[in-house]
Order: structure tokens, then C-alpha cells, then sequence
């Protein structure tokens, strides 16, 4: 009983002292919090389960083996109507991270540029890209999409497809292109791709170092771009050009070959890069101006083209302002892409309502929809809190 006593009161006292000091106490506190979370989320979790069996629903993962039998109409991956939900869940995601993906960096590009011009001296210049930026920020994305998937969806019929050169053709059913062939031996350009973005990698650090030892500049830019494309290109010609094209041509109802990449596509990828470019051109606005003006003044006293002054001296300083709310912009790009069910386009939430519909596990479909956001939205803060980290002024 003494002992008992002992260990009894040594514990309290091992408590009492690690709730009286400060980091302990913060990291008891913390610990906790995650145990009433997941307590919590375990208790919502259980009782979910429980009405479900009580209303005999069934629950769990198990119906994603079942045949989805609907079709994709535009899918990345091998797919067809006996497919299983599974596999019509991982087009639909391969949807979604192409629109986000190619709609990130459009909305980059058309956001730098806007942001930059609408500084520019020209009055017509900068008059125009506000209109644009007061426009496009200003009308609900959702309007926007509708707008030109109405707009694409008018254009002339197959027969009175407009021709774009001799291999693309444009209509009411999307844009029709050439479609790539791979050959033997196309897989040595991808390693001579792979071996020249490493190569300028290494090249432009070389470079960096080199300037902050000796001042003396190196070419690196076009260094690198001589080994991310010209290198690949020599391989190219090297194995004897081992891609063909596939041209499209038309038939007597609609055209053969190529890759047809429709309206819906289109149109979501067009509105997303622009609505989003718009807020992105006046986070680099706001970046640009809260460089001091004494920067480019003392640039320009230095006989600095303001070409050269933009992109080495002002844009670097910049960027600690921009990255944060521009990751937040990359974030709800992503989420918008969801807006595409009310186009038809068939990206990870329209497939999955198609789902929802068809085995009725609504829970089931909107845990997935959930974690795949919330993954991709970690993933993107991830990178770009680790490129704002990279990036930020160091002081010696």
C-alpha cells in the first residue's frame, strides 16, 4: 500500500510539473485535442454505421468492383461501359488533374502577363487589361463556363467544319487535331527529355554560384533551353523520327482519326484560366508595387534594360508577396473544375454522381470526393509552401 501511495503520488507530481511547464503543457494540450477529434470522428463515424444498418443500407467500398455500364466520352485511360466504378473514378480524376493542371498554368501565364501590363505607361495597354481584369472577376465563374460552352457548342456543324490549316478542323462537336503515333525508339527521346531538364537543373545552380563567387554571368537560360529542347530534338532525328501522325479526314456523318477534344473540355479549361488569370494579375500587381521604386531607380542608374530589371530585380522581390495568395488561387482553380457537371463534362464529381445514382452510396461517393480534393489542395500548399521557402530573402 505504501508503494501504491508512492508511484501515486510520483505521478501527480510528474504531471503537476509537466503542466507547469510551458512546451509541455502546449504539447498536452495539443495531444488532447487530437484525442477529442478523433473521438468525436470516430462517434459520428459509428453512428452513421448504426442508422444505416438499422435502415438497411448497405455500406463500405466493396460496389467500386461492380460494371459501371455507362460510357466516357472522353477518357484518358482504356475505358469502356463494362468497366468497373473503380476504374470510371480514376478517369474521372485523371479529368479533373488535366483541367486543373492545364488551367494552372494558363491562369499563371495570362495572370504575370495582365499584371504586368496593366503597370505598363501605355494608357490603351493598360485601359484594356483593366477591363478585362474588372470583367472577368467581377462575373460568377459558373456564368462564364455556361457562356462559352454556349459559345463553343454554336459553331457551324460537321459539315461546315472551319478548317484550321490542313490537319485541325473546328465545330460544334469540339476541335479536331492530328493524334500522335509513338514508334520504336520514341521512349529514348522522353530519357533525352528527361536527361536535359536534369542537366539545365544542375547547369543554372553551376551558374548562380559562379555569379555570387566571380559576378560573372553565364548564359544559362540558353543553355537550358538548348538541352530541354534542341538535345531531345537531335535524338529525335538521330533514330530516324520515330512519331507519326495520325491526320484526321473527314467522312460522309463526321471525321476519322486524330483526337477530338470537345466543347466542354474547352470550354472549362477557357473560363477557369481566365476568371482565375483575372485575380492572379492583381496579386502580381500588388507584388510589383510593393517593391520600393528606389529598386528600379537604382537599377536603371546601373544601365539595367527594364526588360532585364522587371525579371531580375523586381519580380524576385516580389514573389515573397505573391506565392501565398497565389497558392490560394491555384486551390480554387482545382475546386472549381467540380463546375464542369453543369456542362456534362465528365470529370471526378460528374462521374461519380453518375455512381451515386446507379448503386445509391451517396456517403461512400462524397467520403471519395472529399478526400481527393483534400488531397490535391495538400499536395498543391505543399509544393508551393515549399517553393515560397526556396525563394524567400535570406538576410546575411
Amino acid at each position: 500500500m505504501a508503494d501504491l501511495n508512492a508511484n501515486e503520488i510520483s505521478g501527480r507530481f510528474s504531471l503537476l510539473r509537466l503542466w507547469r511547464d510551458e512546451r509541455g503543457r502546449g504539447i498536452l494540450l495539443q495531444v488532447l485535442v487530437l484525442v477529442s477529434v478523433l473521438g468525436f470522428i470516430a462517434y459520428i463515424a459509428s453512428n452513421t454505421i448504426d442508422n444505416m444498418q438499422r435502415a438497411g443500407l448497405a455500406s463500405g467500398f466493396g460496389f467500386l468492383s461492380d460494371p459501371a455500364f455507362f460510357d466516357i466520352n472522353q477518357p484518358l485511360i482504356e475505358y469502356n461501359s463494362q468497366s468497373s466504378f473503380a476504374r470510371a473514378l480514376l478517369v474521372g480524376l485523371l479529368n479533373t488533374l488535366m483541367v486543373s493542371a492545364a488551367g494552372i498554368v494558363t491562369a499563371t501565364v495570362i495572370g504575370f502577363t495582365a499584371g504586368v501590363l496593366r503597370l505598363s505607361d501605355n494608357w490603351l495597354v493598360s485601359r484594356l487589361v483593366t477591363s478585362y481584369v474588372e470583367f472577368t472577376r467581377n462575373v460568377p465563374v459558373l456564368l462564364q463556363i455556361i457562356f462559352w460552352w454556349a459559345l463553343f457548342t454554336g459553331l457551324p456543324k460537321v459539315r461546315d467544319s472551319l478548317s484550321i490549316g490542313d490537319a485541325a478542323f473546328l465545330n460544334n462537336r469540339g476541335i479536331r487535331i492530328p493524334g500522335p503515333i509513338l514508334e520504336p525508339g520514341i521512349g529514348w527521346v522522353f530519357v533525352a527529355l528527361v536527361l536535359g531538364v536534369i542537366a539545365a537543373f544542375f547547369v543554372s545552380r553551376w551558374a548562380r554560384k559562379r555569379q555570387e563567387q566571380t559576378g560573372q554571368t553565364f548564359p544559362a537560360g540558353w543553355c537550358g533551353l538548348g538541352l530541354i529542347v534542341v538535345f531531345p530534338v537531335l535524338v529525335y532525328l538521330a533514330l530516324g523520327q520515330p512519331l507519326d501522325w495520325d491526320i484526321p479526314h473527314r467522312t460522309r456523318f463526321n471525321f476519322s482519326g486524330g483526337i477530338n477534344i470537345t466543347p466542354e473540355l474547352i470550354a472549362l479549361w477557357f473560363a477557369l484560366s481566365t476568371y482565375t488569370g483575372a485575380f492572379i494579375s492583381e496579386i502580381v500587381r500588388s507584388g510589383i508595387l510593393s517593391v520600393t521604386r528606389g529598386q528600379s531607380e537604382a537599377a536603371f542608374a546601373l544601365g539595367l534594360r527594364p526588360n532585364l530589371t522587371m525579371r531580375k530585380i523586381i519580380l524576385p522581390q516580389a514573389l515573397r508577396v505573391i506565392i501565398p495568395p497565389l497558392t490560394s488561387q491555384y486551390l480554387n482553380l482545382t475546386k472549381n473544375s467540380s463546375l464542369a457537371i453543369v456542362i456534362g463534362f465528365q470529370d471526378l464529381v460528374s462521374i461519380g454522381g453518375s455512381i451515386l445514382n446507379q448503386a445509391g452510396r451517396s456517403l461512400e461517393v462524397v467520403a471519395i470526393w472529399m478526400v481527393v480534393y483534400l488531397s490535391l489542395s495538400l499536395a498543391t500548399s505543399a509544393f508551393m509552401n515549399w517553393y515560397n521557402k526556396r525563394i524567400r530573402l535570406v538576410e546575411r
